[in-house]
């Protein structure tokens, strides 16, 4: 019988140690996905720095290091350009690559380093208990802002895509979500045209997750689906921002 299913070989059996309902899983195994179909699981290299998925070497079956809190684009120039053939991708949160790391992702992008960056966003530090981020919403509590993120303290939330979209080198940038199967399939979608403008060496590749964080949003994971599609949609909208004609 031809099976309807089978485990992820780019993933091992290993159990997660994610929150329940935390989609940081489901990001992994598109990204393991997208490298089997093409026959480069046992060429690729992650880079995966400081933050909840700190450990995400424990889960995808390729070649990882860890990097320095917020330097995995560092590493991963390195990388690229001693392996120049190889598949690379960072994998990092909004804690890592949106505050500590903002230098490192900016830069890498003008450089129009070779790689592909998976930026996950809940909109909140996760490992280290719930504090504000720089993508915290406006309103948004946090054991930081106990009484949610004004403008006046913490000024706006970044949007990431948005901006690194006005640099010229970053050639493909998309923001996506996995909350519901149709929006796990176009994550995929966006995952191979990055990898794909990295195979093609057009330039800097980038593609934002927006996730849940249901431990430190204090809700429960239908209902965290649902606070991240009527609010985090609203200030993050889910669009492909650039795009290079070769890959559409």
């Amino acid at each position: 019988m031809k099976p309807v299913f089978e485990y992820t070989r780019g993933m091992r059996e290993k159990e997660l140690h994610y929150c329940p309902g935390c989609t940081h899983g489901i990001a992994h195994r598109l990204i393991m996905e997208v490298l089997d179909e093409k026959g480069q699981l046992g060429d690729a290299i992650g880079v995966s720095p400081v933050g909840c998925s700190i450990v995400s070497h424990q889960y995808m079956n390729v070649d990882m290091l860890e990097s320095p809190h917020g330097r995995a684009p560092a590493v991963a120039s390195g990388i690229k350009r001693v392996h120049p053939d190889a598949p690379v991708f960072t994998y990092q949160g909004d804690g890592d690559l949106a505050s500590i790391g903002t230098g490192e992702i900016i830069h890498a992008a003008e450089r129009g380093e070779k790689f592909t960056t998976v930026f996950i966003n809940n909109a909140i530090y996760g490992m280290t208990g719930g504090q504000m981020a720089p993508t915290t919403l406006i309103g948004q509590t946090a054991t930081t802002a106990q009484e949610g993120r004004t403008v006046a303290q913490a000024g706006y939330p970044l949007q990431m895509c948005e901006i690194i979209s006005q640099i010229k080198s970053a050639v493909y940038v998309e923001r996506v979500t996995v909350t519901s199967p149709a929006d796990v399939r176009k994550a995929k979608k966006a995952l191979e045209r990055a990898f794909k403008v990295q195979e093609m060496k057009l330039g800097f590749s980038f593609v934002e997750i927006l996730s849940t964080c249901p431990t430190n949003w204090g809700l429960p994971p239908v209902k965290a689906i649902e606070w991240l599609r009527e609010n985090m949609m609203e200030y993050y909208p889910v669009k492909q921002f650039k795009c290079p004609e070769e890959v559409k």
